[in-house]
């Protein structure tokens, strides 16, 4: 059998053990084949593949990014895209696919498994809004990234006795905001699914202050106040209908600023978050992950995803994992209301 790895959407850290794992037990205990496509569903509307092999595969483990490269392309977008693809894996005798990929790679696989494509999903993204599972691979690495910039921006915030708004991303689940807003100590955490109240967050501003404390409040990019909208960098849109995010953080602190009286900075961490090797936790759910996938190829088992549910890996039906997006629970967010203000 031969069997194609795609990786798809906004890189992430962990997506090279994907890969790695993947081909390792693919071609040492199945005896399995392996071509790399080239940047995502790009590479199946151009004919672009690479040769995949152990040797490919050595010491990729700690590295960021993706050995194949990426794209953001829709293939169902593109002029006779089904059949394109269909002709690539024909022209390749690939027989099966492993799609590495968010909810929009994703969901590009649960319509071309509909179509009778082979293949098995692999849930990542640093979101971690994809359904079905606990954990997507790349979540932990980014927010420990984004938790150690916070930890940074405490010292600097109480030198100059000024707000930080931190700028994470998250454009409609706050998963990244709350979990390294709590860890790095915030003391305003805004998410896409609540919106917020402007009035509010400057009045827990102004109590930190009170005691002569600076206070850090995290944003989700997709954060809004309160009868709102989203805001954004411009109206473009890339091929599965997204706007470019980001502003949230310079709105607030300016708001912040002007109702409060006290200076107010931004600081947008942008794609630092999904930058740079994948922390212990990613690397090991990464390798799971593949190790998985790579079976359910093997069972015949396609049109699944494989996901983390409590400690085991199982496999979630792709449609049903493409259906919804995970959201941050309400009752979650409700926990930590104690430390806001």
């Amino acid at each position: 059998m031969k069997v194609g790895v795609l990786t798809g959407g906004g890189d992430c850290p962990g997506l090279n053990a994907v890969i790695r794992s993947v081909v390792r037990k693919g071609v040492q205990e199945y005896g399995f084949d392996f071509v790399g496509v080239r940047d995502g569903w790009l590479g199946l509307l151009q004919g672009a593949v690479m040769p995949l092999d152990v040797p490919a595969v050595r010491g990729i483990l700690p590295r960021g990014g993706t050995i194949l490269g990426s794209s953001r392309t829709n293939p169902l977008k593109h002029e006779d895209g089904l059949q394109r693809v269909r002709d690539t894996l024909a022209a390749h005798d690939v027989d099966a696919l492993v799609v590495i990929g968010g909810e929009d790679t994703l969901g590009v696989a649960t319509e071309l498994s509909g179509q009778g494509v082979p293949l098995v999903g692999v849930p990542k993204t640093i979101d971690n809004d994809v359904s079905g599972t606990d954990y997507t691979f790349g979540f932990n690495t980014a927010v420990g990234i984004a938790t150690e910039a916070i930890d940074r921006l405490h010292t600097t915030a109480e030198s100059h006795m000024r707000t930080l708004v931190v700028e994470v991303m998250g454009r409609h689940s706050g998963w990244i905001a709350l979990h390294a807003g709590v860890a790095g100590g915030a003391n305003v955490i805004l998410v896409p699914e609540r919106p917020f109240d402007i009035d509010q967050v400057c009045e827990q501003v102004k109590s930190r202050f009170k005691i002569n404390y600076a206070p850090i409040v995290v944003a989700a990019e997709g954060a809004v106040p309160q009868e709102g909208q989203m805001f954004l960098k411009d109206q473009s849109l890339d091929e599965f209908g997204h706007v470019r995010l980001s502003g949230i953080g310079e709105w607030l602190a300016r708001e912040i600023s002007e109702r409060t009286g006290k200076d107010a900075r931004t600081t947008v961490l942008g794609h630092v978050q999904r930058g740079g090797t994948p922390s212990s936790f990613d690397r090991w759910l990464a390798t799971r992950f593949g190790l998985h996938a790579i079976d359910a190829v093997k069972d015949g088992d396609f049109g699944v995803m494989v996901a983390l549910q409590g400690t085991r890996i199982v496999r979630h039906p792709l449609a049903d994992a493409t259906a919804t997006t995970k959201l941050v629970d309400p009752s979650l967010y409700d926990e930590f209301e104690v430390f806001f203000g």
